[in-house]
């Protein structure tokens, strides 16, 4: 298939939202009901969200042999690892658990993904009412005792981490299925945009009536923490809906010249995002970190317009970087270690 680099720029986008959303919880800033402040908070749980169906998405375009998803998702899960280190809300290793999953769907009919999605978001359901969701956590402070435990590190993977898999799992395999669509064609773009924006509004109205009932309303929020299942619909809807809005846009806006150069630098950089993820912790939070700009001491626009520009250059980066090297710095690791190519 034709590369569609929609797909890389709402990989980018999704990249932008997860940089808002993770600055602004390390700056420790609330909500002050700005506009900065308002996008923000419609970020959370979205970004990410889009990021996971996009990783679906690519794996059923790509099509990498069983073995070779294995050794990424090995990569990723030691990059995450460390990650954890300076981040505890990192989302690669989690990443690196769903591709595991997604190994036993990838030569499976439609059917298995949606039950598998189903299956996920269910089992995910059925832990949240009858378990501890509360367990290791301080919400004060946002921190989880005893992950670095083998039970802290399976209840945090499996049930109440950030991301756990079960039920974040089911936006990879909702990616897988909607990546074995026709994506290039304008009816399946127009039909991802309608059917994503009709069922996120669903579940935002089911959410706003069933959010009071006394048994299950703690379970019917469109909050991602915890990942209810009207959260992973809206999520997923959500992410369905961008992407074919981005699809359908890109063709449009490579035609302007006066926006293509944009365009080109938001494609490279969505396809570095891996290097970007890491590069937002070290490089962007480290940075914010030694000027003694976080726990408080900035407003939520500032934080929001760090991120933006902090994303500006990242995509400037790619952009100068595809002038030389086909592959980000990570991406390149990536395939030298789990191929043996460059």
């Amino acid at each position: 298939m034709k590369r569609l680099h929609g797909i890389d720029i709402a990989r980018y986008f999704a990249f932008v939202g997860m940089v808002l959303v993770n600055f602004r919880i390390v700056a420790e800033v609330g909500a002050d009901g700005s506009l900065p402040s308002l996008i923000t908070n419609n970020l959370e749980g979205r970004a990410a969200a889009l990021f996971v169906v996009l990783a679906g998405v690519g794996a059923s375009l790509g099509r990498a042999a069983w073995h070779v998803t294995l050794r990424r998702a090995i990569f990723l899960f030691a990059i995450g690892m460390l990650n954890m280190l300076v981040f505890e809300a990192d989302i690669l290793h989690f990443y690196a658990l769903y591709f595991i999953v997604a190994i036993g769907f990838m030569a499976r009919p439609n059917r298995w993904l949606l039950f598998g999605i189903a299956g996920f978001i269910l089992i995910a359901t059925a832990a949240q009412l009858f378990l501890d969701f509360d367990r290791g956590w301080s919400w004060d402070t946002l921190t989880y005792s005893g992950f670095w435990t083998v039970e802290g590190f399976l209840r945090h993977s499996f049930y109440n981490g950030w991301h756990p898999v079960f039920p974040w799992a089911a936006f990879l395999l909702w990616g897988m299925w909607l990546g074995r669509l026709s994506l290039g064609r304008s009816r399946v773009q127009v039909g991802l945009i309608l059917g994503g924006a009709l069922v996120a509004v669903a579940a935002h109205m089911a959410s706003a009536v069933l959010i009071h009932d006394p048994e299950i309303g703690a379970l019917m929020t469109t909050e991602p923490v915890p990942a209810g299942p009207l959260y992973m619909l809206a999520g997923g809807a959500t992410a369905t809906a961008v992407l074919g809005a981005v699809l359908m846009l890109t063709p449009v806006l490579l035609a302007l010249p006066i926006v293509r150069r944009l365009c080109d630098a938001m494609i490279v950089a969505g396809r570095q995002t891996l290097t970007h993820y890491v590069a937002h912790i070290l490089i962007g939070m480290g940075t914010l970190e030694a000027m003694g700009l976080l726990r408080g001491t900035l407003q939520p626009a500032q934080v929001f317009w760090i991120s933006i520009a902090y994303c500006a250059i990242a995509a400037l980066f790619s952009w100068l970087w595809s002038h030389k090297f086909k592959r980000g710095p990570l991406e390149a690791t990536m395939r030298l270690i789990t191929e043996g190519k460059t």
